[in-house]
């Protein structure tokens, strides 16, 4: 590969290393105008695809055949269950603050008591336990009763589906879109926060549970993983506001009107896309099909039309299109998940199979399998006198 030389200056520095190489991701990656592939693959094209088999293409680089996919189906449905002493474990942790605190500890609690300290068995046995893991941790910091155990051989998310004891469970069509929701999220190229924070825990040689609760304690901030959260609320406050029958007019006049109050508007921009986010394309279609009635729904579509207009006015705004957190918040609740206080732990049971396939190639097989060295970037001192 060609050698590329940067001369860095003063003005790219506490820029938060935006855009600067530093490594090779081998699971995905993201262009600017034509979205997000994994192995080479648009996720247009995966969002049809089953759980498991998105999974293998992400481990192993390549689809997988039937058979193939198979017998990875039943190494993962193996590997799922988790004991009862970590079951029991994660139901002491304290029920205060969001559940994302308590989804790291767990998953630092999984890591004391099965933890293998093997990059590439953990990573397969995280993947397994996740849904376990996630729907564990929503049951106990909602207070929903559900004597469903694991069993993983009724699918990757139909299991956590199953597990879940949330109200409405049941809902047509909602594991199909919890299916769609996990699918899309998976993975994003290597440099984004949590992506990065975990290969650079990993980089220390903390083994992998402990290296995937970093990389969550990074997803769980408003500028990452928490925006979904963020957006369904702010979606439904337009929604209280102007009522169900507002028109896009309506709309239009409440974002400019919070523009000039100085006031966020939810689910816009992109830190490197340039076009609307093909995931919200895919989640916009689904909810056009599916709720096409559905009163958050509609509001989001309109938030669609017209956030680009208004928000590209503005010319130090250089991607004013949806990203995926502007509908997928509202397709969860049309769908029958109206818990928005979940939607990041849904995010980060998804974002965990990129993140740890990652993590495997950083530390097992990177340089030839020497690995990638511990991360050390260059601070320059300035004196704050």
């Amino acid at each position: 590969m060609a050698e590329v030389l940067f001369t860095i200056t003063e003005d790219q520095l506490e820029t938060g290393m935006r855009g600067y190489p530093v490594g090779y991701c081998t699971t995905s990656s993201v262009d600017a105008t034509k979205g997000l592939f994994y192995a080479g693959r648009s996720v247009e094209e995966l969002s049809t695809w089953e759980p498991e088999n998105v999974i293998y293409l992400l481990y192993h680089g390549i689809e997988g055949a039937p058979e193939e996919v198979d017998v990875f189906k039943k190494e993962l449905y193996q590997r799922a269950k988790c004991s009862p002493e970590t079951i029991a474990a994660i139901r002491k942790l304290p029920r205060s603050g969001h559940p994302m605190k308590q989804f790291c500890a767990a998953l630092l609690v999984v890591g004391m008591l099965e933890g293998k300290n093997d990059y590439r068995e953990d990573c397969l046995d995280l993947i397994a336990k996740a849904p376990e893991i996630v729907a564990t941790v929503i049951n106990y910091h909602a207070g929903w009763e559900s004597n469903k155990s694991s069993e993983p051989e009724l699918g990757y998310m139909e299991n956590f589906v199953n597990m879940l004891g949330a109200p409405n469970i049941n809902a047509p069509h909602l594991t199909q879109i919890f299916k769609l929701f996990n699918v899309l999220h998976y993975d994003h190229g290597g440099g984004n926060l949590s992506t990065f924070v975990g290969k650079a825990v990993a980089s220390g040689l903390e083994e992998m549970y402990g290296s995937i609760s970093a990389s969550m304690c990074a997803l769980a901030g408003p500028r990452h993983g928490k925006a979904n959260q963020d957006c369904l609320e702010f979606t439904q406050e337009v929604l209280r506001k102007l009522g169900p029958s507002a028109t896009e007019e309506q709309v239009e006049n409440l974002l400019r009107e919070r523009l000039a109050n100085q006031e966020l508007i939810y689910g816009f921009g992109h830190a490197v896309l340039r076009v609307e986010d093909p995931r919200a394309t895919v989640l916009y279609k689904v909810a056009k099909e599916m709720y096409p009635e559905d009163p958050i729904c509609k509001i989001a579509h309109q938030l669609r039309a017209v956030g680009p207009k208004v928000l590209g006015e503005n010319p130090k705004i250089s991607n004013p299109y949806p990203n995926v957190d502007a509908i997928s918040g509202a397709l969860l609740s049309a769908a029958g998940f109206a818990y928005p206080d979940y939607f990041t732990l849904l995010f980060g049971m998804a974002r965990s199979v990129g993140i740890a396939r990652q993590i495997v190639y950083e530390r097992c097989e990177a340089r030839d399998g020497k690995g990638t060295p511990i991360v050390r970037p260059k601070y320059i001192y300035k004196p704050n006198a």
